[in-house]
């Protein structure tokens, strides 16, 4: 590997969700930049709880495919010692990633744990209209204490989310959110199949529950595929800026495109989920950010919506 990332100690004690926490103007420009390189040095930094786990199901007697979501209230960290409070899902930020085949007959399990009433849409999979999960218009509100259990046969492939329909605006930049991937019948060959969850809001901006410097890395060998399965559940656009090597757009809200594009940087709307390919055919350590730069380095140095892709020997 050409480049070196070197895990280091991150106080937290920066608001890197705004990137913005001290007064520059009396710094001399190697204050300033010790500030830069200390944040730099301390990724991928540790921090409490990771989500997006896989959820295997279990499999009821009429061979249903059974998932148990639990929705309640913590204190999430998003940073090196910096703690919000969260809703989630098993508690975790992302929820756990189910995955499933065309085909299949699921059943998606919601206790509700939360202090507030809640409920569960399956963003982008083609639904009876009962199980769309729309408070006041398909379903009841499910009420603290309650359980609702949401059952359909999976009719469309693709990338897609499952997350709340109640106070949305809140609770799902507030964490409940996460993966509802449908395999397709034939999967495109690759090494890595990824997943990278967007978000904005009370939790900051993170990708994958995570805000800079404790983002995961992708780590991969030189030559290798990977698949990466972008998903903005925010409110905001974000467009993810790989540098080094292209992207190469192949669905587009579980829609495959009639001819790939390629591109460097992929604009990711609130709500849509767009899948591309990288071939890893550049080593070293190569940035990996949101280009609404605002939402990825400010004063302090990089924050937020900021990762990287390794590519090793």
């Amino acid at each position: 590997m050409r480049s070196t990332l070197v895990v280091g100690d991150a106080t937290g004690s920066a608001d890197h969700r705004s990137g913005d926490s001290a007064d520059h103007s009396t710094m001399t420009p190697e204050e300033m930049d010790r500030i830069h390189m200390a944040v730099m040095q301390a990724y991928p930094a540790e921090t409490q709880g990771q989500g997006g786990a896989r959820l295997d199901p279990v499999i009821a007697e009429d061979g249903a495919k059974v998932f148990e979501l639990t929705a309640s209230e913590f204190e999430w960290e998003v940073e090196p010692g910096v703690f919000r409070p969260a809703m989630g899902y098993n508690g975790m930020v992302p929820g756990p990633e189910i995955r499933v085949q065309l085909g299949d007959r699921i059943r998606i399990v919601l206790h509700n744990e939360l202090s507030e009433p809640t409920a569960i849409h399956s963003h982008g999979l083609l639904v009876p209209n009962e199980m769309d999960g729309v408070p006041g218009l398909t379903q009841e509100s499910v009420m603290p204490g309650e359980t609702f259990t949401y059952e359909f046969e999976v009719r469309n492939p693709g990338s897609h989310m499952y997350h709340s329909h109640y106070n949305s605006a809140h609770q799902v930049t507030s964490g409940l959110l996460g993966a509802l991937i449908v395999e397709e019948d034939e999967p495109v060959e690759v090494d890595q199949d990824l997943v990278m969850i967007l978000n904005d809001g009370p939790l900051g901006y993170t990708i994958n529950g995570k805000g800079f410097p404790a983002t995961q890395p992708i780590v991969v060998k030189h030559g290798e595929r990977i698949r990466i399965r972008y998903m903005n559940e925010g409110l905001q656009i974000h467009p993810m800026h790989l540098h080094g090597v292209p992207q190469q757009m192949i669905q587009r809200d579980g829609y495959p495109l009639p001819q790939p594009v390629m591109m460097d940087t992929v604009l990711v709307a609130p709500g849509e989920r767009i899948d591309v390919l990288v071939d890893a055919t550049e080593l070293g350590a190569w940035a990996f950010h949101c280009h609404i730069l605002s939402h990825a380095e400010g004063p302090n140095g990089m924050f937020g919506m900021v990762t990287a892709m390794i590519v090793e020997e």
